[in-house]
């Protein structure tokens, strides 16, 4: 399962921390454990220690912060225990557990029984080279347009799109540039970049706001985002948004640290 690894990872480190919290609360802890009974429908409590193990020290109402203190120490060795096991199992699936294992196999054949196989499932080079062949119509240019070229030979809109495209091609990050997205609400979009992301297999959408200081384009790229959002499609996950003013330029490390976040 694509995304898996790192769901485990990031349970494992919720986990971890989990611990350690834990750890220093059960430190604090009074001695012993609480004993709860009932006296005319009224809850009594009893400390119960080494030296008073079975019937416990009866505590009055004015020390309910003892109660409490023991109470919370039955729950967190409760929840200590479920975390230290949930760990150790889950360390043991990530020690050699690869989100590519059964594509590996495939992978690490010699290149002329490759050509004899059929994978049982769709290796990512070939999902993502059958993704790149599909064929669709970008949006067109005006004739009053000026002409940019990318590296790649395709025709962009701006000198920025033109320096992310290039970025892309020489990275050899595959992407489709304005390839149409239907929106309810809203209609048919044209996202600047178009992505398949190696980790969950859905296509991931990067739009380059250009010209925020221009009040009427910034309101309209408000309500394209929020469009995306009403779609299910978030900024962070499977949206990407970077911006430009008159005053603030794109550059290519913020290219470069999106795209090790979000496409590698």
């Amino acid at each position: 399962m694509i995304g898996l690894k790192d769901m485990l990872l990031a349970e494992q480190k919720r986990l971890e921390e989990l611990i350690q919290v834990l750890q220093r609360q059960l430190q604090d802890a009074p001695e012993g454990t609480l004993r709860l009974s009932s006296s005319k429908h009224q809850p009594q409590y009893y400390h119960c220690t080494k030296t008073n193990q079975k019937n416990g020290t009866y505590i009055s109402k004015q020390d309910m912060a003892m109660v409490q203190q023991l109470a919370q120490k039955t729950y967190d060795e409760k929840v200590f225990a479920c975390a230290k096991k949930r760990l150790s199992q889950i360390q043991k699936i990530t020690r050699d557990y690869s989100d590519q294992e059964i594509e590996h196999i495939f992978e690490r054949e010699h290149e002329e029984r490759q050509k004899l196989i059929r994978p049982v499932e769709e290796t990512w080079k070939q999902k993502l080279e059958r993704w790149a062949a599909e064929e669709y119509q970008g949006k067109e240019f005006q004739d009053s347009m000026p002409c940019i070229l990318t590296e790649r030979g395709e025709r962009v809109r701006s000198k920025s799109e033109k320096i992310m495209a290039d970025y892309f091609f020489r990275n050899e990050i595959v992407y489709k540039y304005e390839k149409p997205l239907y929106l309810k609400g809203l209609g048919t979009v044209y996202p600047d970049f178009t992505f398949l992301s190696p980790r969950t297999g859905e296509e991931i959408y990067w739009e380059h706001d250009g010209r925020m200081d221009d009040p009427v384009y910034a309101k309209n790229a408000v309500k394209k985002i929020e469009a995306y959002e009403n779609n299910g499609i978030y900024p962070g996950e499977r949206l990407i948004l970077t911006f430009e003013t008159e005053c603030t330029i794109l550059n290519t490390q913020t290219i470069e640290k999106l795209v090790h976040k979000y496409l590698l």
